[in-house]
Parts: C-alpha cells; sequence; structure tokens
C-alpha cells in the first residue's frame, strides 16, 4: 500500500509542470512592462512605499524610548515637548506621504493589470484559429485569465509583494544592526524561534492555497445555482418541470460543504496561532531575562531597555515577512509565468508577418485545394481526405452532405482558419501559408452556422465597429437581409441595443431575425469572397430560398460558397459538390446531380417528400 502511495504521489508530481520562467526573470517581465506601458513610477512609488513604511516602524520604534530617555535624564520642559512634537510631525508626515502614494501606486497597478488583460484579449482574438483546439492553448488560456481577473490576483498583487521584499529586508537588516550590540545567542534566539515558527506555521498557514481547488469548486457550485435559479432562460423550464426543489437541494449540498470546509480551516488556524503564542513566549522570555540583567546590573537604562526588547519582538515579523513574501511571490510567479507562456504560444501561422494581400473586393479571386487532407487533434481519422477543388473567380458553388460528412471543415480550410494536415490551399496561385494571415481573412464576407452578438446597437453589428459607422451602408445592407422593417419598428431604431447580459432595456431578435443581421453584417464588410454556412437554419424553406437568391444577385462577380442542408436552395449555385465520408462524392449543377440519379438525387427526394407531406398536412 505504502509503495502504491508512493508511487501515485510521484504520478502526480511528475505530471505538475515545471514554470518556464522563474521568479526574478518573471519580476523583470513586470518592471518591463510598466516602462512599455508608460508607468514607470509604479516600481518607483512602490519602493517609496516601502521606505516610508520602514521609516514609520523606526519612528514608533523610537518614540517612547526617545520620550521615556528624556524623562530619565530629566530634561528641560520644553525639551520634552519637542521631542514629542518632533516625532508626532514625522509620523504625519510619513502618515500623508505614505497615503499619497498609496493612492496613485494603486491607480499605476490597476493600469498595469488592465494592460496584461488587453494583451490576453489581443492574443485570444488574434491567435491562429486552430489553436483553440489545442488543449495545451485552452488550459494556459484558463489559467491566464484566472491570474488576471481581479486585483487580488497575481497580474497586479505581484507588486505587493516585491514592495513587500523590499520592505521586510530594508527592516531586517537595519534592526539586525541595532541589535548588533546585543549578545550574538540573543540574536540567534530569535532568528531562531523565528524560523521553527515560519516552518511549523506555514502548513498551517498555507492551508487555504493547497486546498484552493476544494474551496473553488464549492464557491462556483453556489454561484451557478444562485445564477441559473434568477437566469431569464432557465424561468420557464423551474415553473413547468418544477425543478425548485432540486435546485434548493443542491444549494443544501454545496452549502454545507462550504461551512465543512469553514470548520476544517478554522481548526487548522487554531494549530497555527497555538505555535505562534508558544514561540514568542519562549523569545520574549529570553529577551525579559538578558535585558532585566542588563538593567538591574545598571549596564543599560529603561529606555534602552524598551527599545532593544521592542527590536527583539519586531525582528522576529521581518523574518517572517521575508519567508512570507517570498513564498507569496513564488506562487505569483507561477502565475505569472502562465500569462506569458499564454502570450508566447506558438503561432503557426503569420500573424505578425507574412506577406501582405493587396486586393480589392472586385478583384478576381481563386482558390484551390490540392490533395488536402485534415484530421482535428486526437482524432482517430482524418475529417476530410484528398480533396481538390478549385473554387473560380466568381463562381457560385454550394457544398451539401449530411451532418458531420465534413463541410464546415472544408469552408474553415477555404477561409485559411485551418490549415490542411496534409495537401495545401492556393490564392490565386499561391501557398495561402506564405500571406498574412488576418490579410487573408479579410478577403472573406462569412456567415457561420454559430454567429454572435455583440453588446452594441444594431448598428455597431452591422458595420462591427462603434466608430466611422457609414449608416447609409447599414441601412442598404439591412434592406437587402429583408430586415429594415423590423428594425424601423424599434423605439431606438438603428440605434437599438442587443445582448441583455450588459444592457437591461436590450431587445431580444428572433433566431431568423438574427439570421439575417449576421447576413447584413457580411454584406457590410464587401468581402472578394463570400462564404455563407448554413446561416439560414431558423428560416422556413421558402423564406431561405428567397434569401438565397437575393444573395444571388447581390454576389455577382464575386466568388461564393453556399453550405445548406436544404438542397433545394442552392440550385441557383453555377457547381454543387457533395460531401461524403471526407471526400467528394459527386459534383456538378442540380440538374445533372439530379439526372445522374445517385446519392444527392437520392437525398433530394427524401427532403422534397418530407416538404411536400409538410404541406399537404397544413393544407
Amino acid at each position: 500500500m505504502k509503495e502504491k502511495n508512493k508511487k501515485t504521489a510521484s504520478a502526480k508530481k511528475a505530471k505538475t509542470p515545471k514554470p518556464k520562467f522563474n521568479m526574478c526573470q518573471n519580476a523583470w517581465w513586470m518592471l518591463k512592462l510598466s516602462w512599455e506601458e508608460k508607468e514607470k513610477k509604479v516600481p518607483i512609488l512602490c519602493f517609496l512605499s516601502a521606505t516610508l513604511a520602514v521609516l514609520g516602524n523606526l519612528s514608533n520604534l523610537f518614540i517612547t524610548p526617545a520620550i521615556l530617555g528624556n524623562v530619565e535624564k530629566h530634561a528641560p520642559f520644553p525639551t520634552l515637548i519637542l521631542t514629542i512634537l518632533g516625532f508626532v510631525d514625522l509620523n504625519l508626515l510619513i502618515n500623508a506621504a505614505s497615503t499619497y502614494i498609496n493612492a496613485n501606486e494603486e491607480y499605476g497597478k490597476t493600469t498595469l493589470r488592465m494592460a496584461i488583460i488587453s494583451r490576453l484579449n489581443a492574443k485570444a482574438c488574434t491567435t491562429s484559429y486552430q489553436n483553440l483546439d489545442q488543449k495545451e492553448y485552452q488550459t494556459l488560456s484558463t489559467a491566464a485569465v484566472d491570474a488576471s481577473n481581479s486585483n487580488g490576483k497575481a497580474a497586479q498583487s505581484i507588486w505587493y509583494s516585491m514592495q513587500s521584499i523590499y520592505q521586510n529586508v530594508s527592516g531586517f537588516v537595519i534592526y539586525l544592526i541595532l541589535m548588533s550590540a546585543l549578545p550574538p545567542a540573543l540574536i540567534a534566539i530569535s532568528l531562531v524561534t523565528s524560523l521553527l515558527d515560519y516552518f511549523i506555521s506555514k502548513p498551517l498557514n498555507n492551508y487555504r492555497y493547497k486546498h484552493k481547488e476544494e474551496l473553488s469548486r464549492t464557491q462556483d457550485q453556489l454561484r451557478y445555482i444562485l445564477n441559473r435559479s434568477k437566469d431569464h432562460t432557465m424561468a420557464k423550464d423551474i415553473r413547468l418541470f418544477g425543478l425548485r426543489p432540486w435546485f434548493e437541494e443542491l444549494q443544501e449540498k454545496a452549502t454545507k460543504a462550504y461551512l465543512a470546509y469553514l470548520m476544517k480551516e478554522q481548526n487548522i488556524f487554531i494549530w497555527a496561532g497555538i505555535a505562534d503564542l508558544i514561540f514568542a513566549f519562549l523569545r520574549n522570555a529570553a529577551a525579559y531575562a538578558y535585558l532585566i540583567g542588563l538593567v538591574l546590573n545598571d549596564k543599560i537604562s529603561i529606555s534602552l531597555f524598551l527599545l532593544y526588547f521592542s527590536a527583539v519582538g519586531s525582528f522576529t515579523g521581518w523574518v517572517n515577512g521575508i519567508l512570507n513574501s517570498v513564498l507569496t511571490m513564488h506562487r505569483q510567479s507561477t502565475d505569472i509565468s502562465v500569462i506569458r507562456e499564454f502570450l508566447e504560444y506558438p503561432e503557426p501561422f503569420h500573424i505578425k508577418d507574412g506577406d501582405p494581400i493587396r486586393l480589392k473586393p472586385d478583384s478576381p479571386v481563386e482558390i484551390r485545394m490540392e490533395h488536402v487532407s485534415y484530421r482535428y487533434p486526437k482524432a482517430e481519422k482524418d475529417t476530410l481526405t484528398g480533396i481538390d477543388l478549385t473554387l473560380h473567380p466568381g463562381e457560385k458553388l454550394a457544398v451539401v452532405g449530411l451532418n458531420g460528412a465534413g463541410k464546415t471543415t472544408l469552408v474553415k480550410l477555404l477561409c485559411g482558419l485551418l490549415d490542411p494536415t496534409e495537401g495545401r490551399v492556393l490564392l490565386n496561385g499561391r501557398d495561402i501559408r506564405e500571406y498574412s494571415r488576418p490579410d487573408y481573412y479579410g478577403l472573406f464576407s462569412a456567415v457561420f452556422q454559430d454567429f454572435s452578438l455583440l453588446a452594441a446597437s444594431i448598428a455597431a453589428n452591422v458595420a462591427q465597429s462603434e466608430d466611422d459607422i457609414d449608416m447609409d451602408r447599414v441601412r442598404e445592407c439591412a434592406g437587402k437581409a429583408s430586415l429594415t422593417a423590423k428594425i424601423e419598428s424599434l423605439p431606438d431604431g438603428y440605434e437599438t441595443k442587443l445582448n441583455r447580459e450588459i444592457y437591461q432595456d436590450a431587445v431580444l431578435l428572433s433566431g431568423g431575425e438574427t439570421q439575417r443581421l449576421m447576413l447584413a453584417r457580411a454584406l457590410y464588410k464587401n468581402g472578394a469572397v463570400v462564404v455563407l454556412d448554413e446561416p439560414t437554419a431558423a428560416l422556413d424553406p421558402i423564406a431561405e430560398s428567397d434569401l438565397y437568391q437575393k444573395y444571388s444577385e447581390m454576389t455577382k462577380g464575386r466568388s461564393s460558397v453556399y453550405i445548406s442542408h436544404r438542397l433545394a436552395s442552392t440550385r441557383f449555385c453555377d457547381r454543387i459538390i457533395l460531401i461524403a465520408d471526407g471526400r467528394i462524392a459527386e459534383e456538378g449543377t442540380h440538374e445533372t446531380l439530379l439526372q445522374k440519379g445517385a446519392a444527392y438525387a437520392e437525398l433530394f427526394e427524401v427532403q422534397s417528400r418530407y416538404y411536400r407531406e409538410e404541406e399537404s398536412a397544413y393544407a
């Protein structure tokens, strides 16, 4: 059993990856970040704040012994008053300066954290699309976001740790100098008891950190239950399916687990407190015994007794402060390393370099796929195999097939969202991997099955921008997408807000209306190649056919790719390919494929029979 436990422990240890960057490298990276983001004042203010904290501590250390010393010397009353006023003024000055610096450095630290978040967002939005399918990328992305999503996370709190290390090291050195008059044995006792206290209390005080996943899990469960119970989309299910008792049962279980964790944590903290009291007693007893002996033998005054005893007590704080700050910064450094690894995640595409593409929207575009195969990460077989396909300039190409045949994967390869596992994709005879990938994306006006609405106005959703919106063009594109009547019926028209996650008064569009909005957005972009990946699934067959006919008119002279599960909707296309088993099974016009009487004709007959039966049922 012991051998098995050892193997399990070693296996877990082996699975824990070592951070790519160490603590010093990450501290330097944060300093460089402050320079790059024009927040150089942050490290300077951290240094000043730590220095003032040490000075404040020294002032508080000396104030009582200084006053008591004047009393022992029978100093004149004005001297006593001046001593008191001097320390009071010094403390006021230190506190005022500290307050001013802390207010300013807090703003700078938050600004730098927001700069990190901005870089994370930029990476997520521009990274090579196929990275999104990589497990390592997904893990790094989640961890990087978690390390920067609040003031208390590493992206900001690491500044406090760097400041704390400098502050505690400075205090340790100064107090060590002050205590140099004391015997080395007393200094050794203070140091040893501090270290023992730290290393005994460390596992206890780190309980929350070690069990953070357990705590996070119960908190996430409580948060999830609360959010779902008040979620507008869940309201119907809760009432119609009687889910309230189930929600209450889940909440009760999660609450019990959370309270049980807190009870264990409090019991742990009690033992940490007991250990702290024992070592403090031993340290103070040694200091009292030695210093009282000096006072009784008239070797030091009462004021010096107070000064040395206070220094011995505070000395422990500086030692523990150094150890805790280094330990905390080590943890934070691990999170900063994750952020950096995510930002530096390898890009298989040319995102920031590559040859530029300078083509006008009406320029002839030919995209050719040569012997293209694609397999998703960890998949057992190819989704597409040996595809040879050319999209000719100005051609309207339809891609049809059963669900899971690989139609969307084919379109993603055409659009450059994915690179082939084998073969290549050519733009006007040249491999697209040589081009700047953002430039290549700019050639396409696309609407995919999965679309998203921005938390913005209808006009901004069409233009994909909040600034410099061409409203005449927005109206034109909305009209071509048969959306004008709906938009103009709304109180705020084109300024109507969408997405209730941000705007409480946002309008909810129907599925069909949302798809038309996405079509208007594709038209507004005016790309050289139009791609529609089943964008009309929420429309009835007649509305879909009408919309495709409009698109046929609107895309004259441009290369176009249409994917639809309704074969009748794509009969206007110049060419239709049927994807089956990851290959091009059939190819031709709608009429020639029907005449062939193979898979396309059979599928068309099945769909036609269904719609005829549906029509007769409602007749």
